[in-house]
């Protein structure tokens, strides 16, 4: 019988397979971008799927991996993946972006990994509501948050963020199990990962091994140290939680050479929970704003992709700028503002290209 490639492969040679088609940020542990071409497409194949990890990806087996649910509630148990896929099962389109993306355009630089702009992807991930579980285990009046903790890192350092009650109880909110149709890749969180529509990344905590229901604030590391918006202006440092509004041009890329007349420019949105409502484009680089087409309907949670017609583009180099607005009337600003671990950059971004 004859065996494809792709089965014949050792897990090693597969990740090494797929890590070749991202741009890689850091070999240990792995952190790697989208390429420019992948975040072109309304979906993000996995093997281009960004991927940012804090610490060595744990080897998880599907087969004897379980997830403690304890803490503040009335029937804690232990729960088995082959239970957990039986359902019930919702499938949700989400757009991931890494809290750090666009870092290195801060200024002046903050600490972190040096991203650039393609921390980002959007999927379609599969898996049961965490309500369904926490409906299980029936929480106890006094809960005010849902710890949520991964297989990744030691002592203080185990990487682990909790969800107000609301967010952790709210429909969309995932035990996955699969990535655009597929198992959960390891580098992406297999055998399980949680998936927090509308949050930056770090809430989607990967290889979930503990949930556990909290009775006051969750101060771990990656709560109170990390993923915080610190300004250092005397106020105290706030947990990062929901994405901002923001836009980026998939197409001309950076640097590209396009013939004079007519150009067609592309790109996504999104805005976290809301929906983004007004994609404007700028060819001039100044304050000439012109409306962008949205090319599908907007919802929260997932990018929408939109297009700009730039009629008689004349030779020479110009700057493009696409800036989104939500339903709440939040626009992108020409500055973030400036915090020291370089944390949602929603900037309005620049993007150079040659006409001749």
């Amino acid at each position: 019988m004859e065996t494809s490639a792709e089965t014949a492969a050792s897990p090693g040679v597969r990740m090494e397979e797929e890590r070749a088609k991202l741009i890689v940020v850091k070999p240990e542990p792995f952190n790697a971008e989208t390429p420019p071409e992948a975040l072109a497409q309304a979906q993000t194949p996995t093997a281009s799927f960004y991927v940012r990890s804090n610490h060595s990806e744990p080897e998880l087996p599907s087969a004897t991996h379980r997830v403690a649910v304890e803490g503040a509630v009335e029937a804690p148990f232990t729960l088995e993946l082959a239970e957990l896929a039986r359902g019930p099962l919702r499938s949700l389109t989400v757009t991931l972006e890494c809290a750090g993306n666009g870092r290195t355009s801060m200024s002046p630089l903050p600490e972190g990994e040096p991203w650039m702009q393609g921390a980002l992807g959007t999927a379609i991930w599969k898996g049961v509501p965490l309500a369904e579980v926490l409906t299980r285990v029936r929480l106890r009046p006094e809960v005010v948050e849902v710890l949520v903790e991964g297989a990744d890192g030691q002592g203080s350092k185990r990487f682990a963020r909790s969800l107000p009650v609301s967010k952790a109880l709210h429909p969309d909110t995932l035990l996955a199990l699969e990535m655009n149709g597929a198992p959960l890749t390891r580098a992406h969180g297999a055998p399980v990962r949680l998936i927090v529509p509308g949050w930056y990344g770090m809430a989607s905590v990967k290889w979930v091994n503990r949930i556990e229901a909290l009775t006051r604030p969750f101060e771990g590391y990656y709560q109170r140290e990390r993923y915080v918006y610190d300004s250092r202006d005397g106020r105290a440092p706030e947990p990062v939680t929901r994405m901002r509004v923001k836009s980026q041009i998939s197409s001309p890329a950076e640097g590209e050479r396009v013939a004079p007349g007519r150009v067609v420019v592309q790109g996504m949105a999104w805005s976290g929970e809301r929906r983004v409502v007004q994609v404007e484009v700028a060819v001039d680089g100044g304050e000439s704003w012109q409306p962008a087409t949205l090319l599908e309907t907007p919802r929260p949670s997932a990018w929408v992709r939109w297009a700009f017609t730039w009629e008689d583009a004349a030779p020479g180099r110009h700057t493009l700028r696409a800036r989104a607005t939500d339903e709440a009337g939040e626009t992108q600003p020409e500055l973030a503002p400036w915090n020291r671990l370089g944390y949602g950059n929603n900037a309005v971004q620049v993007r150079v290209v040659d006409v001749g």
